[in-house]
């Protein structure tokens, strides 16, 4: 599909028409909540983390910086900016498109991905995690969300808006993860029904991922 500037700006437009749209569609989310909340059993206090793929700030966002940590979210779509800013007020947010992960961010102690990395193709997928890594601190936590799918950069209706996907199955999620430099500590999965009719049930993957303590 085109450049991958023109990819980003068709995923971008897309989801700054489906807005608060998104989180009516998932309203539960209780897979990405539990995994926040093993990932708070992990954290230092006052820890500095990256939310790729950030969304409305509901309920990653503010589930950390409830905690007391502090949050930098990135996104692609302004609308999606906006709710974040307006709902999780003390975070940072900012627009940047996963593939753009750099040193300019500066480090963390850990990272959440949460159905993120799926608006991008296979082809992307191993730097935008090797990024990830990067900028994580020796130890650092990447707690990585994904759909259960054979799926390269394939197009979808998705709330009434053209997206393109990708999926994997979770042994080759997993050997993707180990190969950008992680160790996956566990895996869960849940089985999961958007309340949209438009919507079919999906398999979620959970990774939870240690960078090793060498910089």
């Amino acid at each position: 599909m085109g450049s991958r500037a023109d990819r980003q700006t068709a995923q971008a437009w897309a989801f700054d028409r489906i807005g608060e749209r998104y989180d009516e569609a998932f309203p539960h989310k209780d897979g990405q909540l539990s995994a926040v909340r093993r990932l708070l059993d992990r954290l230092p206090p006052e820890a500095r983390i990256l939310d790729a793929g950030c969304g409305t700030g509901t309920p990653t966002a503010r589930q950390l910086a409830d905690a007391g940590h502090s949050v930098v979210g990135i996104d692609i779509s302004e609308e999606m900016l906006r709710l974040a800013r307006r709902d999780v007020p003390e975070a940072e947010f900012l627009r940047r498109p996963i593939e753009e992960i750099d040193a300019s961010l500066g480090e963390f102690a850990a990272a959440v991905a949460f159905f993120s990395l799926l608006m991008l193709p296979r082809l992307e997928i191993p730097s935008a995690l090797e990024s990830i890594h990067a900028r994580l601190e020796p130890g650092g936590q990447l707690v990585l969300g994904m759909v259960e799918a054979d799926l390269d950069d394939t197009p979808i209706q998705f709330l009434g808006s053209p997206v393109r996907v990708t999926g994997y199955m979770r042994d080759e999620l997993v050997a993707l993860v180990t190969a950008a430099g992680f160790e996956v500590t566990e895996l869960h999965h849940l089985t999961y029904a958007p309340a949209s009719a438009e919507l079919l049930p999906e398999v979620q993957l959970f990774l939870f991922c240690r960078r090793d303590g060498v910089r």
